[in-house]
């Protein structure tokens, strides 16, 4: 709707109906798995059996709580690992794409940036497959090869990684290039003219002026670890991360434990994306 034009009062009324159904239909879902999180009951449903919070702090089975689950515990730990990586990863290799895409043209610029496009349009789970593929075949040819056993290329935590990567890389790149689009070089050629060098130029003129996009990428990166499941579904060994451990679970059964899961990774997602939005405003 477009408030400079006169609308109906019924077309307004409707209007505002849609957007509270809207936002509704969003949040009901979580206001659920955190109802129930606190649920007096072995299954995660109605009945409401009263308050708890087992389901967090219970250390006795069957009511083991979110905070003394090893399984868990572990899978966070894991979750924790990859993320981080990948984040990293994702931040220098994203921070590289930016310059190279916004600073040079070259022959076959705009191939290679559709090139770095494409991981953002192929399912997860294809992309998981097609790494799983190419590395297996690889490791069987080292391996054939060498005589030796190449495990950082067979399913695992290294391999998750290189497979969150391989998109997440993407969104940095363009969070970061975006940024870096909208800085005045002139600041650059001044310090040089000063008799700073080109990397001396960078390093204290660009990359602060880069840090917000850059610290926002590193946040958005961690996010999108810890809740990817088709990629890595694909790609994990024995080491699960959370996603993949709350899966295995859930086939075993649901109870109030994953809800309380979820509602602590619901927290943790706000609180990472309100420190996202805190630190763009405050650096601009």
């Amino acid at each position: 709707m477009i408030p400079s034009i006169p609308q109906p009062p019924l077309f307004r009324w409707l209007y505002r109906a849609y957007v509270v159904a809207f936002f509704v239909y969003l949040a009901l879902p979580i206001a659920a798995v955190a109802v129930f999180a606190f649920n007096d009951s072995q299954f995660p449903a109605l009945p409401w059996n009263g308050f708890t919070l087992d389901w967090f702090l219970g250390t006795e089975r069957p009511r083991i709580g979110a905070f003394h689950d090893r399984a868990i515990l572990r899978a966070v730990g894991n979750s924790a690992f990859v993320a981080l990586w990948v984040s990293a990863l994702s931040v220098a290799v994203g921070t590289a794409n930016a310059f190279l895409f916004t600073r040079y043209r070259f022959r076959g610029r705009d191939l290679l940036y559709i090139l770095m496009l494409l991981p953002l349009v192929i399912p997860g789970i294809i992309l998981g497959i097609s790494i799983l593929v190419e590395t297996s075949y690889v490791a069987n040819w080292l391996e054939d090869a060498t005589g030796r056993w190449f495990d950082i290329l067979r399913p695992g935590l290294v391999l998750v990684i290189l497979g969150q990567f391989s998109f997440i890389a993407t969104f940095a790149t363009l969070v970061i290039a975006a940024r870096l689009e909208r800085f005045d070089r002139g600041l650059e050629e001044a310090a040089l003219n000063l008799g700073a060098t080109r990397w001396g130029a960078i390093r204290q003129i660009t990359l602060p002026y880069l840090a917000p996009a850059i610290v926002g990428a590193a946040l958005v990166a961690v996010l999108m670890s810890f809740e990817n499941f088709n990629t890595t579904l694909m790609l994990v060994g024995s080491d699960a991360p959370l996603t993949i451990a709350m899966f295995d679970r859930l086939k075993e059964g649901s109870t109030p434990l994953l809800n309380a899961v979820s509602l602590l990774l619901v927290v943790g997602s706000s609180a990472l994306a309100l420190l996202s939005i805190i630190l763009r405003r405050d650096r601009g």
